[in-house]
């Protein structure tokens, strides 16, 4: 499994083959030019220069082109930026770029073009990305504004789509266009990419036993949570856990390195 330490950026293009890949930092994928065939964890959509794709570290992730293509690639390792801000954007892998948006990712085109790029401009250039991508997420005038934030408030509650549109007062076919309108996705695989990323949280910040988050989060047992992770992110809970604890104490190893140097 391939390993990022900062943020890096660069210019790749796909072919026809298949090129399936996981990796342990998040990526955002952003289209300069032509179009690509992307399924991260399941979820597939063509993306081009109206649209970015977000892929969740450890996500196994393919993407094929039979057409010329150049796609922006933003490698990001796990503290290029906060933990929530990487939830919101793993609640919506493909998201479409505004004008605002579009003109940043043209702008890093060209400085690319020219050469390689000094690292303080990508630090620069990325908080103004993410503000844009973020900027089309649901807002209190949201039909699924309440909604979201009642599942929010308790992900392990039994959502059923009948639920939710109870919630809402509208028919399940109703939900479900709305959520596609507003979320890119269906209920389903809404509700489940926020149970895995509350699970992750608490996979890596706490003690707590598997079993018992998976009983929080709306997982019929541990069992059940191992197979809808390892089917998302080609990972276990117990493997994910292990893997985090090791990450935490490089860093604290270097922390002390650095204090005592």
């Amino acid at each position: 499994m391939a390993t990022a330490v900062h943020p890096l950026i660069h210019v790749r293009s796909y072919g026809a083959d298949s090129t399936v890949d996981r990796h342990d930092f998040a990526q955002i994928v952003l289209p300069l030019a032509g179009q690509l065939s992307m399924d991260i964890a399941g979820h597939e959509a063509v993306v081009d220069r109206s649209t970015a794709a977000y892929v969740e570290a450890g996500a196994r992730h393919d993407q094929v082109s039979r057409h010329v293509n150049r796609a922006l690639i933003l490698d990001l390792p796990q503290r290029a930026l906060e933990d929530s801000v990487l939830e919101r954007l793993a609640l919506r892998p493909y998201r479409p770029l505004d004008a605002e948006a579009g003109s940043l990712v043209d702008y890093m085109g060209h400085v690319l073009a020219r050469g390689a790029m000094a690292p303080q401009r990508l630090a620069l250039w990325l908080p103004l990305l993410i503000d844009a991508l973020l900027g089309d997420a649901p807002r209190p005038r949201s039909r699924l504004a309440g909604l979201v934030a009642a599942i929010e408030a308790a992900p392990g509650r039994a959502w059923s789509v009948e639920t939710m549109g109870a919630h809402l007062g509208l028919s399940a076919s109703r939900v479900h266009a709305l959520f596609q309108q507003e979320l890119g996705q269906t209920p389903h695989a809404w509700l489940s990419a926020l149970r895995l990323a509350r699970v992750r949280q608490l996979l890596a910040g706490s003690t707590l036993p598997i079993a018992e988050i998976a009983l929080r989060h709306g997982y019929a047992d541990q069992s059940a949570l191992t197979r809808a992770m390892r089917h998302a992110t080609g990972t276990t809970p117990a493997a994910y856990r292990r893997q985090a604890g090791e990450q935490a104490q490089t860093r604290r190893d270097a922390d002390k390195t650095g204090r005592s140097g």
